[in-house]
C-alpha cells in the first residue's frame, strides 16, 4: 500500500504459507548458535529446525529444497526479514 502498510496473507490450507525465522541463542559457555525454524502457518506444524553455529544462504536454500522434495512447494514463503508486501510467491 502507498503508506507502507500491508495486508497480511492469511494461510487457508496446508502448504499455502510457510514462514522462516532465525533465532539466536548462546550455549552455557557463551558460544553463539542459530536455529532456522520453518513452520507451516496453517497447521502450525514445524516442518524443520536447522541448528548450527553459522547458517548461510546456501544452507537456507538447501533446507527449503529438501522440504520441497518431501512436502511439495508451498504457494508462499514469508520471512520476518522481508516486508510483508514483498512476500515471495513460488
Amino acid at each position: 500500500m502507498n503508506d507502507g502498510s500491508c495486508v497480511r496473507l492469511r494461510p487457508e490450507y496446508r502448504n499455502h504459507v510457510w514462514s522462516n525465522d532465525f533465532v539466536h541463542h548462546r550455549t552455557e559457555d557463551g558460544r553463539a548458535f542459530r536455529t532456522l525454524n520453518i513452520p507451516d502457518e496453517h497447521s502450525r506444524e514445524c516442518l524443520t529446525i536447522r541448528v548450527k553455529r553459522k547458517l548461510n544462504s546456501t544452507e537456507v536454500i538447501d533446507t527449503l529444497t529438501d522440504l520441497f522434495i518431501l512436502r511439495g512447494v508451498p504457494a508462499y514463503i514469508r520471512s520476518d526479514n522481508v516486508l510483508c508486501r514483498e512476500d515471495l510467491a513460488i
